[in-house]
């Protein structure tokens, strides 16, 4: 089942067991920077949904029929309120957005990007897991170059930092990338950045094999969230092994 409750929906979820035959399904776990637990849903065709306690930040995968995902998540939305914000494949969230009048895009479509074949750490270039003062430089580079990213040093749920080194300064980072919000069955990619001056030398998808490497061993999958316009990252993510299939969001109509 898919995990996403609690968490904003661009946010890393964990999908460890692939996605239910029919309905809706939120997850009993938050994988995301908020914490806490959230309610989920589910549906075997009866109709009747499975609820667990209420989320901070309301949401979840959407997956399975249409017929079924429009009745359940008319349910959820009239029980949750226009804070609730599906998302799923895109052409059914398309379909959701047509065919509920309380629902509209809310924003661009993303690939969900995932493997559960360790690609191998690759030898291009020089990657490893960061200390303590290479997690300092790898926050430096955010603050410059990356201020918006979710994942950054020292937040929370961001387990460990991998990064490259210029060869000739070891003391200069060039690209990092993170283990954050991975749980059982499922590790998350976040957090990849390249120092401009180092970009076009596939450091980038260097360090993200690395990590992909890693985290397809020790949870058996590795996964990624990724603008479907950000086409140099979805290439470099290709590169560490991934595949994607395209998910969009859905908000409610402000009223």
């Amino acid at each position: 089942a898919v995990a996403p409750a609690g968490c904003p929906a661009r946010t890393p979820v964990v999908a460890p067991a692939g996605r239910p035959a029919r309905g809706i399904s939120c997850g009993r776990r938050s994988s995301g920077p908020t914490g806490g637990r959230g309610r989920g849903y589910g549906s075997s065709g009866t109709g009747r949904p499975r609820r667990w306690p209420r989320p901070r930040c309301p949401g979840g995968t959407v997956a399975g029929q249409t017929g079924d995902a429009l009745a359940l998540v008319r349910e959820v939305l009239g029980e949750v309120g226009p804070t609730y914000r599906p998302f799923g494949d895109a052409e059914l969230i398309g379909a959701l957005v047509r065919g509920i009048g309380e629902l509209e895009p809310g924003g661009p479509p993303f690939h969900w990007m995932e493997t559960a074949t360790p690609p191998g750490p690759g030898t291009a270039a020089r990657c490893g897991w960061l200390d303590e003062r290479g997690e300092r430089a790898a926050r430096a580079l955010f603050g410059t170059y990356f201020p918006g990213s979710y994942a950054q040093p020292g937040r929370p749920g961001v387990r460990r930092w991998a990064g490259v080194h210029d060869e000739s300064d070891p003391g200069r980072l060039l690209a990092v990338a993170a283990d954050a919000w991975s749980g059982a069955g499922c590790g998350l990619l976040a957090g990849v950045v390249t120092h401009p001056r180092a970009r076009g030398r596939g450091l980038g998808a260097a360090v993200s094999r690395f990590v992909v490497d890693d985290l397809v061993r020790r949870y058996g999958r590795a996964a990624l969230l990724v603008d479907a316009d950000n086409t140099p990252a979805i290439r470099a993510y290709e590169r560490a092994g991934m595949r994607g299939r395209l998910f969009a969001a859905a908000t409610a109509v402000p009223r």
